[in-house]
């Protein structure tokens, strides 16, 4: 049945996942929870409910569903259908980061950077938007691109920066296309 709820929301079948992951969630299974918020946080197939869709993450979340952790995290950061807290926010995104979510590396990166629900540490933030960015995520390039450039928890490094944004750019980063273009023009990068 999991395969099929699936398969139902991938097929934009929403009434047909809504009924599936009800029975599912009735079944206890963890994920039933996050797609249930997924239906409920962007409104397939029932009235879109913020609050519900923040409900439904936050019991998948604590039954150690990764995405779940994220969405809660992320739901958290921005106020969205719950009130705002930050530290809240840096918890589940951690717990995210411990079952190997890179997104959530690179978003409790950014509260570190800034501080936000946890006290600044650059260098925790740079060992977090590294191990994001190694992976691959492009934002987390981006990111890390912006800590060589000022030398932020690293030593400075224009060559890492321009490293780092060029692989963001290659990995589809529009704003780090736009940079390497700009450099381009300046005579700043060959390629």
């Amino acid at each position: 049945m999991i395969q099929e709820a699936y398969k139902a929301i991938l097929d934009r079948d929403y009434t047909k996942a809504l009924s599936l992951y009800l029975q599912l969630k009735e079944l206890q299974e963890p994920t039933a929870y996050y797609y249930l918020g997924f239906l409920y946080f962007n409104g397939f197939g029932v009235e879109r409910d913020v609050e519900k869709a923040y409900t439904l993450y936050l019991e998948s979340a604590t039954r150690e569903v990764p995405l779940a952790q994220f969405e809660v995290a992320l739901m958290l950061e921005k106020g969205d259908g719950c009130e705002q807290n930050f530290s809240e926010s840096a918890f589940w995104y951690e717990e995210s980061a411990k079952r190997g979510n890179m997104d959530a590396f690179n978003n409790l990166a950014v509260l570190f950077k800034e501080g936000l629900g946890v006290e600044q540490d650059y260098k925790k933030a740079f060992i977090l938007f590294k191990k994001s960015a190694d992976a691959g995520n492009p934002q987390a390039q981006f990111n890390i691109r912006s800590m060589y450039d000022q030398g932020l928890g690293c030593e400075v490094s224009q060559e890492r920066a321009i490293e780092y944004c060029r692989q963001s750019a290659h990995n589809g980063h529009q704003k780090a296309k736009e940079l390497m273009f700009r450099l381009q023009l300046d005579g700043a990068v060959a390629f």
